[in-house]
Order: C-alpha cells, then sequence, then structure tokens
C-alpha cells in the first residue's frame, strides 16, 4: 500500500489513491469506548489550522469506525502537507476532538 499512519498520527497518502483506517476510542483509563448509532463522527482535513474551512469532510460510519479516504477525494487537490483531525459529536451534544492536530501529507503519484 501507498499509504501510512504513522506512530504519531501522520497520515502520508499518494494522490489519488484509496485509504482506509479503523478509528479506536478510549476513554482516559484506556478503556474503550462505544458509541451510539447516533453518535456522528467527522474526519476533516484542511489547508492550514488557519484556515476558515476544511477542504474534506468525511462523516466515519459509528457502526464499523472506518474511515475510508477515496481516490475522487483527493485527485484534486496539490501535493503537500495538510492537517487533519477526528472529533466526535455525541447526541447529548457534547462534541470532542479525539485526534487533534495531525499532520496529513499528500503524496505525488508517478503514473
Amino acid at each position: 500500500m501507498s499509504s501510512c499512519i504513522k506512530p504519531n498520527g501522520t497520515i502520508n497518502l499518494t494522490r489519488g489513491d484509496t485509504f482506509y483506517a479503523v478509528v479506536k476510542l478510549h476513554n482516559f483509563y484506556g478503556d474503550s469506548v462505544t458509541l451510539n448509532e447516533l453518535d456522528k463522527v467527522r474526519f476533516a482535513l484542511k489547508e492550514s489550522y488557519d484556515s476558515c474551512r476544511p477542504i474534506l469532510v468525511i462523516d466515519i460510519p459509528v457502526d464499523t469506525m472506518t474511515l475510508r479516504i477515496a481516490p475522487e477525494d483527493t485527485k484534486h487537490l496539490k501535493y503537500g502537507s495538510y492537517v487533519y483531525d477526528i472529533e466526535v459529536t455525541f447526541t447529548t451534544g457534547d462534541i470532542d476532538t479525539v485526534i487533534p492536530r495531525k499532520t496529513f501529507n499528500l503524496l505525488e503519484e508517478v503514473l
């Protein structure tokens, strides 16, 4: 595969490739957190943290907790470094950024 997640949370992805990652949630004590079907999980990608709007937002299904970035999601983006986070919005209205401020590198493809 041409994509990977480094231990520090950095994602490297070749532009136009498919990316899959299972998101696992744990509480402060290290116990797994199970979401209910009405909670929302969202991946957001921005050019920088100062950018007003994300350039890509993907809802992560709660039943699988699998983030899928499709080829068409990145094929129009410039090569380079971006930033991402993953946020949970609970049915209670509480919001928790479970993966904050990580780097997303979009790499050049040869073909």
